[in-house]
């Protein structure tokens, strides 16, 4: 794949099912480790959108320097598709689909269907249970969650989720996985909300609340947790990143799981409700249009 040489631990061909703004970049990912990856989609307008994405992600990547190589070279190795059985040549498979339980599984056991018995499926998840989706496959032994965070060209950070069922054997690859890409592997058994998720949401919930009831705006809470815990973004804006209704259904899955403390407040709901998702509608608790 011209200059593009495959870095060490990570498969040689990967799947990603769903092409979105989390698909694209975990193709991103790795394509730049040097593997070839193919995008399996819904539709052929979607399999053209994922296709944009990813490469005008790689092409801000080379701008910036972050990569040798020119476009034409690294994308060389990136296709995309409609058809699972596509995926029938992938050491690994990462399925990005909306944070939907039955969606997933049924896209899941799909995937499972058309993989090779040597191969690792894995989900990218960021609250589901792990253990549960495992429950709808054959191979549950070669399952586990692999959790990008968004943006995942900039994050330095893999949450590798370890079902009940994930052998030794593919934990190891995980980890292999993971630093091949650069990145760093933290690794959690499978509970609701893992630690990322878990911890994430408690203070995007209490950050929403403080909103509510006029404690502070939007921006000086998040100004708050950027100047005085470092965090790089505000629980705030992040949430605008991720999406508000992507953090309504984590929220309200963790409260069913853990409890009321997780209850979403109303003010998120009611965002939800008028389509206030966020920086991908252009309104949510910043304006972004």
């Amino acid at each position: 794949m011209g200059t593009i040489n495959l870095a060490e631990g990570l498969p040689a061909t990967v799947g990603v099912l769903g092409g979105g703004r989390m698909g694209a970049g975990i193709a991103h990912a790795f394509l730049m480790g040097g593997a070839k990856v193919i995008v399996v989609e819904r539709d052929e307008q979607a399999a053209q959108g994922a296709r944009e994405r990813v490469e005008s992600s790689v092409a801000k990547s080379i701008e910036r320097g972050a990569v040798d190589g020119n476009l034409d070279e690294i994308v060389e190795g990136f296709s995309t598709s409609v058809d699972y059985a596509d995926f029938g040549g992938c050491d690994l498979v990462v399925e990005a689909v909306p944070e939907d339980p039955q969606l997933k599984a049924e896209a899941l056991t799909a995937v499972e269907a058309q993989l090779g018995k040597g191969a690792f499926l894995a989900t990218n998840t960021s609250s589901l249970s792990v253990t549960k989706l495992a429950g709808h496959l054959g191979r549950p032994e070669r399952f586990l969650g692999l959790h990008f965070f968004n943006p995942v060209p900039a994050s330095t950070l893999i949450e590798v989720v370890i079902a009940e069922r994930t052998s030794p054997e593919a934990e190891a690859a995980a980890r292999g996985w993971v630093a091949g890409l650069g990145k760093t592997a933290v690794v959690v058994r499978d509970a609701p909300g893992f630690a990322s998720s878990r911890l994430g949401v408690a203070i995007a919930l209490e950050a929403m609340r403080m909103v509510q009831e006029g404690v502070a705006s939007a921006q000086d809470i998040d100004n708050a947790m950027v100047l005085g815990y470092k965090h790089p973004t505000g629980p705030l804006r992040t949430t605008d990143i991720v999406g508000l209704d992507v953090r309504l259904g984590i929220a309200e899955y963790l409260a069913s799981t853990l409890g009321e403390r997780f209850a979403p407040p109303q003010i998120l709901r009611d965002k939800v409700a008028r389509g206030e998702l966020g920086r991908k509608s252009g309104k949510g608790f910043y304006d972004w249009t």
